[in-house]
């Protein structure tokens, strides 16, 4: 699997915030273009894997991520049930050989950190896999299925769900 440098993330920001600024110019502003610079400066953002802890939990109807860099502060994103089923069922219904997190956000028509707790929650618990750089195929024909046991092994404190 290839590892996204910072380069490819400030070059993904760049790209975004060029787009932004031509759809300025051109008094042509859309929720996609907004959603794109959002995503990039969040990715921007967040350590890489081998530089943070990150755990999950279930407060509530809601997918806790709970992240603690090596340097920083922790911080915690959430997504709600609704919106995690979207995600699941999304993965589903595209049945594609391949995916990204894009992808799955436009489909699912949640934010992108919703979409993101989901997506990391379900690459954790292998319900989709990773193919090729950013893209990711489902695990399995049932992704909306494992997803739920996921979801409620963890809501119920199943051994290996902590």
């Amino acid at each position: 699997m290839t590892r996204t440098t910072d380069i490819d993330l400030l070059r993904a920001a760049l790209d975004a915030a060029d787009a932004v600024l031509a759809a300025r110019e051109d008094e042509m502003l859309t929720t996609d273009e907004w959603d794109a610079l959002e995503h990039a400066v969040a990715a921007c953002s967040e350590p890489p894997a081998d530089q943070r802890q990150e755990s999950f939990a279930i407060e509530e109807r809601t997918l806790v991520r709970r992240v603690v860099p090596l340097r920083g502060e922790p911080y915690d994103h959430r997504c709600d049930q609704d919106a995690y089923e979207s995600v699941a069922a999304s993965i589903d219904e595209m049945n594609s050989a391949s995916f990204v997190l894009e992808d799955i956000r436009k489909a699912a028509n949640i934010p992108w950190t919703q979409a993101a707790v989901a997506f990391a929650f379900l690459k954790e618990r292998g319900c989709v896999t990773a193919v090729h750089g950013r893209r990711h195929a489902a695990a399995s024909g049932g992704v909306y299925a494992d997803a739920m046991i996921e979801w409620h092994a963890l809501r119920e404190g199943a051994p290996g769900s902590a």
